[in-house]
């Protein structure tokens, strides 16, 4: 099974800045080593959690070590209050098929 490599970040907001987070959220041009990225929001608005999918824990740490992700989190900062992150390997998991009756 072929194994993942991923970045979690979970921040709270201030309340009603969640437009203007995004805004500063997302990288341009995208990482290199970035497979995907995910964003997850709760309902109130004020938490988002950040899924992305690397290449290997290098591309990773290269990107969180550069210049451009130091600029994008300075820039995400004013909206934030609270912030974890962690770096996780895995693996997709096989669902069993639903029973037929």
């Amino acid at each position: 099974m072929r194994e993942h490599h991923v970045w979690v970040t979970t921040r709270r907001l201030q309340p009603g800045t969640r437009e203007e987070f995004e805004r500063a959220w997302r990288p341009a041009p995208a990482p290199e080593g970035l497979h995907r990225a995910y964003a997850y929001w709760s309902e109130d608005g004020q938490e988002i959690t950040g899924v992305s999918l690397w290449e290997s824990r290098e591309a990773c740490d290269t990107w969180r070590a550069s210049e451009a992700e130091a600029q994008r989190r300075a820039a995400m900062a004013p909206y934030v209050v609270e912030e974890r992150e962690g770096f996780y390997r895995g693996r997709e998991l096989t669902l069993p098929s639903a029973a037929r009756g």
